[in-house]
């Protein structure tokens, strides 16, 4: 399951749901507040974009995020599990409803074939009657519909079995054909409009007096329970009182009403959090194309199809015929022979059929992700979690959620209005909590993001939210006015949520009672290989040109890892994590023998930090009796370019570096291949090149095209600091520097004591400098120190993060040199500095006769 996905197939996995919405969502608005519709479905989609910012801040706090995660960080575990439950009541339904649908739209067109004049007269020739309105005809629609779903969801579940980059890789080749049917349906559209005018306007305003259900010939209230009108429960029985019709009156509630029944066609915006882990690097930065590519997708097709669909499908046929798919009804009435627009009606149809099926493929992989933080939280049994022997998914997850959507189809016999009815509770509260979460965290949690909602009013240090909490508002005014107007929802919602949450708790209390009372702590779990001899190809490593291998010990230190990960290039660089397992025995473990709860701590720590910068590792634990050996001996087994380790406990850098090298040199017999050997720490890092060396291309250098781009990546000198005595020594290193610096270099000076060999060489002082600095355009920060010069310049590179320290030797250098008398805090700087050390040396004076 440790794969990782392009923001192009993210983006398709969200827009197989949402851009499905496209084919019924304007016939479902339009039957609540009339033709006015599409302007509120426009409203949704505009909106919906800020309800994705506030998804993307999520995220960025918290890689497996989702509702649960952020809700239960902000505001405990039981409003987590009620927000989860209602969520779980629309991923179950989402399934079965597109399925269902998927499976209508192919018994429709084998209804459309079977009408053609030359079928019928074969089948008559072959004495086959069918008669495609009778009872028979209706039941085969509905179990062949049935059937259809049922195999749809088998398949994506065989699909998600597999990882996330198969069920992915279809979801992508999906959203290609939709694309193309995107295109040349609304260019089609257009020709026509241009052409013909419209045939219908659009209203402004909802109308929110009672309607006649196409399905069923009654009449309806948008009003739900304000009007005690309602409409079917399932046993068919209707209540009819008469609709009030003053509350259509009260603008903005009628605007309220008209928008919470349109923010239907934003569902699929949760499955975004919960595709976040498998994102790719860089990961946010790939997560906010994603969530841009589909805010533009579903805004165009979505909100397109609407408008299209009442300016061009006649009134009187448009809701009685093509309410379920109104970009069929805009096929058969575009310009065009009749046969034209048969054959894209067919066309739109078969593109139906695969993005409802891929929308079956989201629920699955939505509900996977959401029930997976749940049992990760230690609220399902870990039993759950166990991975796939060959595949290492959660398949007894992925079963558990296949066996409630195939229920669901079949029970539900392939009714989608009555699927349709209940559905969309759970996706509006899901954002309410999400979004009130969200607004709490930003006054709980303090720490810097690296993404924030817009709209925000600094006042001192305290940063107050003012986009959030208004987004958080208008989903909350959407949610209320469904509950109260869209009674089957909130029956069937409640009452499936209250179930959920019931499981939920009454499945927290047993894993509590067999933990005895201890703290939940979650560990991943691992498929286990063994192997007596390690090699690439024995790995699957075939399509890298780099390798490293990166060496840890603790879960609490992993900052080498950390770092290897942000500047590897997932394109050519494989990176191993391992780690030798001391066994003093000299006896292999058993090939089956399970990790123990350390190895498991500590893979998944790497696994943490994997999934965080988006990049693939390939973990390994070794038995040995001698780490240290081990370690070389993985490297060159695995033919690394690179060996990353971390400063040790108990030996020097040099000591370190002495002994990997006697192990590289020995394993090598006599002819070593070239290794860079690097010992990382968070304050200085240290390298050797044993035989030439072979350093890694940084993904910052291998991206940067000019030397900006470079310095912004991290990459060389943005920040300098140069010790300044006052002296002429020091004066002309001033100069020097200044003229040779990139004018977008950082040039800070800090100012040291004149060393005892130059105490009596006059001073001119540091001010001077400054000033004719000033005078050139490039601005000096002169720093003042605290205490002792070496530590305190040591302390600033550290704190302020310089690149390079400049330094001047006095003169007359060679004398001090020459007598042993060095400069105490000028020989601090050189053997304790976190970044490099540049020293000037001043011309000495020649002794010789010219």
């Amino acid at each position: 399951m440790f794969k990782f996905i392009s923001y192009w197939r993210t983006a398709a996995v969200v827009l197989c749901d949402l851009a499905s919405t496209a084919y019924y969502i304007g016939g479902i608005v339009e039957s609540s507040i009339g033709s006015a519709a599409p302007w509120f479905i426009l409203a949704v989609m505009l909106f919906s974009y800020a309800v994705r910012s506030v998804y993307i801040e999520s995220c960025s706090l918290f890689v497996r995020g989702g509702v649960y995660r952020v809700v239960k960080e902000a505001m405990g575990g039981f409003l987590a599990k009620l927000s989860v439950s209602a969520l779980m009541f629309d991923y179950i339904l989402t399934g079965p409803i597109s399925g269902v649908s998927a499976g209508q739209y192919v018994i429709g067109l084998l209804k459309a074939l079977l009408l053609l004049g030359p079928v019928h007269e074969l089948l008559a020739k072959l004495n086959i009657h069918l008669a495609t309105n009778s009872p028979a005809f209706e039941s085969f629609k509905a179990w062949g519909s049935v059937a259809i779903a049922c195999l749809i969801t088998l398949y994506f579940f065989r699909q998600n079995v597999l990882g996330i980059h198969e069920s992915s890789g279809k979801a992508l080749k999906i959203m290609f054909a939709t694309t193309v049917m995107a295109v040349i349906i609304l260019v089609w559209c257009g020709i026509t409009l241009w052409v013909d005018g419209p045939r219908n306007h659009v209203n402004y305003l909802p109308d929110l007096s009672a309607h006649v259900d196409p399905d069923t010939g009654q009449p309806m209230s948008p009003l739900g329970y304000l009007t005690g009108t309602h409409v079917g429960d399932e046993l068919g029985a209707l209540a009819h009182k008469p609709p009030r019709d003053w509350l259509s009156m009260i603008g903005m509630l009628g605007i309220l009403i008209a928008f919470g029944h349109s923010i239907l066609a934003m569902s699929g915006e949760e499955t975004l959090a919960q595709v976040y882990r498998e994102v790719e690097s860089p990961k946010l930065k790939n997560f906010k194309r994603a969530a841009f590519i589909v805010f533009v997708y579903s805004l165009v097709l979505t909100a397109g199809i609407s408008f299209l669909a009442v300016l061009l499908i006649p009134d009187n046929v448009r809701m009685s015929q093509y309410s379920d798919n109104l970009i069929g009804g805009l096929a058969m009435h575009v310009i065009g022979p009749a046969w034209a627009r048969v054959m894209l009606n067919a066309f739109v149809v078969m593109i139906g059929f695969l993005i409802l099926a891929g929308a079956v493929n989201t629920a699955i992989i939505g509900s996977n992700g959401v029930l997976n933080r749940v049992a990760e939280d230690g609220v399902m049994p870990d039993w759950f979690l166990k991975p796939h022997k060959r595949y290492g998914t959660t398949y007894r997850m992925l079963l558990l959620i296949l066996g409630m959507q195939l229920f669901t189809i079949v029970v539900s016999r392939g009714d989608v209005i009555v699927l349709g009815e209940a559905y969309a509770f759970g996706v509006v509260w899901s954002f309410v909590f999400k979004a009130l979460a969200m607004v709490v965290l930003r006054f709980r949690d303090r720490n810097p993001r690296e993404f924030m909602v817009p709209l925000n009013i600094k006042i001192g240090s305290v940063e107050i939210p003012i986009g959030l909490p208004l987004i958080f508002i208008v989903l909350l005014a959407a949610a209320l006015t469904n509950l109260l107007t869209k009674d089957v929802a909130t029956r069937w919602g409640i009452g499936f949520t209250i179930g959920f949450l019931l499981i939920f708790i009454i499945s927290e209390h047993f894993s509590e009672r067999r933990r005895k009372g201890s703290h939940h702590v979650h560990l991943e779990q691992f498929n286990r290989e063994t192997t007596d001899k390690l090699t690439l190809t024995g790995l699957g490593i075939t399509k890298h040109v780099y390798r490293k291998l990166v060496a840890i010990r603790s879960p609490n230190n992993l900052f080498m890892l950390e770092k290897a990960l942000a500047e590897s290039d997932p394109l050519t660089t494989s990176v191993f994590v391992m780690t030798a397992k001391l066994d003093q025995s000299g006896l292999l473990e058993r090939p089956d023998q399970e990790l123990d709860s350390y190895d498991q701590d500590l893979m998944t720590a790497v696994v943490t930090r994997a999934e965080k910068t988006g990049k693939e590792v390939v973990p390994l634990i070794v038995p040995t009796n001698n780490p240290l050996y081990a370690v070389v001996k993985t490297a060159k087994d695995l033919d690394v370019q690179e060996l990353i380790v971390g400063e040790s406990n108990k030996n020097t850098a040099d000591e370190q570096l002495d002994q990997l090298a006697l192990y590289w040199f020995n394993l090598a017999d006599g002819a070593p291949k070239p290794l860079t050997v690097r010992i990382l720490s968070r304050d200085r890092e240290v390298h050797l090149d044993l035989a030439g060396g072979a350093r890694i291309p940084k993904i910052s250098e291998r991206q940067a095209r000019s030397i900006a781009e470079l310095r912004a990546a991290g990459v060389g000198v943005s920040r300098l600091l140069l010790a300044h005595d006052g002296t002429t020594t020091s004066h002309d290193l001033f100069q020097a520097v200044l003229t040779m610096l990139d004018p977008h270099v950082q040039l800070d000076l800090v100012v040291v004591p004149v060393p005892d060999v130059v105490a009596n060489e006059p001073r001119a002082g540091v001010d001077p400098d400054r000033q004719w600095a000033k005078r050139l355009g490039r601005e000096v920060t002169v720093l003042p120190l605290a205490g002792s010069p070496g530590p305190e310049i040591v302390r600033l590179a550290r704190e302020k993060h310089y690149d390079l320290i400049a330094l001047a030797l006095p003169q007359p250098w060679s004398e001090s040199m020459r007598e042993r008398r060095p400069i105490p805090w000028l020989t601090y700087v050189m053997e304790h500095a976190t970044c490099p050390v540049f020293v000037a040396v001043p011309p000495a004076i020649p002794t010789e006769v010219e």
